[in-house]
């Protein structure tokens, strides 16, 4: 999930005059940035495929000229993703300013922003052998951190964050096209995961729910073995009182917050479901929330991060 580093693009390798000429008009836009390494170009590869107009490191002062040119309607482009990040220097300090030009222009957009944790991030790069662009004559991590820095107040403003820490090629696209599915405005997507405090929460969960307070099935020494996928497991977990109590009250709260998100055009919600090791109550209580939202119409996904670990 690594960014290359490369000059300003266009798909099919139309070049940038030729292309800005082209269209008229405004559309949808969406500005995809955050930490180098987090698969910003693997997110916008599955934005390309949707029919998402894609351009890579675009120097901020060019989208609001980019995005005053385009079409909502006939022939041309009508939903622009531009790709920003710290590979435009000293360009990229002017993001907000472009950011609230396009706004005052009437231009709808969003930002979307890709993290991953440090270690994550420098096992990446190991991985491809390549520097951190803000490094420079310091380490990886040196140059996460001035990168972070930087971005801090950008994460704040985000619209959309998706930590890709844990995720495989399969999954970011999965959550990719929740964000950018054409039809987002008719229903909310929910994805459920489940994780372990013991390896940190999760950082683009949209609320996090803390289960340690149901009995804890690794403490059975014939269930200590197993996840809660396994059906001894999820039977245990389940047969609580509490865990139904709970999952019933969850879900009728979350019904009522689904219906304000969509008058609030928010179109992917990310609901983490932790307890101590991220493998027996959480895996459980994750894919009986999905169940029964699944039951309720709702357009629900589980993921299990820590469920495989040793």
């Amino acid at each position: 999930m690594t960014d290359q580093t490369e000059a300003p693009t266009f798909p099919s390798g139309i070049p940038m005059a030729d292309a800005l000429a082209s269209v008229t008009g405004r559309g949808e836009v969406l500005v995809i940035t955050g930490m180098s390494g987090a698969g910003r170009t693997q997110a916008a590869g599955v934005l390309e495929d949707l029919g998402w107009y894609v351009v890579d490191n675009l120097p901020p002062q060019m989208i609001e000229p980019l995005a005053g040119m385009m079409t909502p309607y006939g022939g041309g482009v009508h939903k622009l993703a531009v790709v920003v990040d710290v590979r435009s220097g000293e360009f990229f300090r002017t993001l907000m300013g472009a950011l609230t030009a396009l706004r005052d222009k009437g231009t709808d957009h969003r930002i979307l922003f890709l993290d991953a944790s440090d270690g994550e991030l420098i096992r990446r790069y190991e991985a491809v052998r390549r520097p951190h662009p803000l490094q420079g004559s310091g380490t990886v991590l040196t140059g996460i951190t001035r990168e972070r820095q930087l971005l801090a107040d950008l994460r704040q403003q985000a619209d959309d964050l998706i930590d890709t820490s844990a995720f495989s090629a399969h999954e970011l696209a999965a959550h990719m096209a929740a964000i950018a599915d054409p039809n987002r405005t008719e229903e909310v997507t929910v994805t459920v995961s489940s994780f372990g405090y013991k390896y940190g929460q999760p950082a683009d969960a949209s609320e996090i729910v803390d289960v340690r307070f149901l009995a804890n099935p690794y403490w059975v020494d014939e269930l200590r073995h197993l996840t809660g996928l396994d059906p001894a497991v999820r039977d245990y977990v389940m047969a609580s009182g509490q865990a139904q109590l709970f999952l019933k009250n969850y879900v009728a709260g979350l019904m009522i917050a689904l219906d304000g998100f969509k008058e609030q055009r928010k179109h992917h919600l990310s609901v983490a479901i932790g307890c101590t090791g991220g493998k027996h109550r959480s895996v459980a209580m994750a894919e009986a929330l999905t169940a029964l939202l699944r039951d309720e119409g709702v357009r629900a996904r589980a993921s299990h991060r820590d469920v495989g670990r040793e």
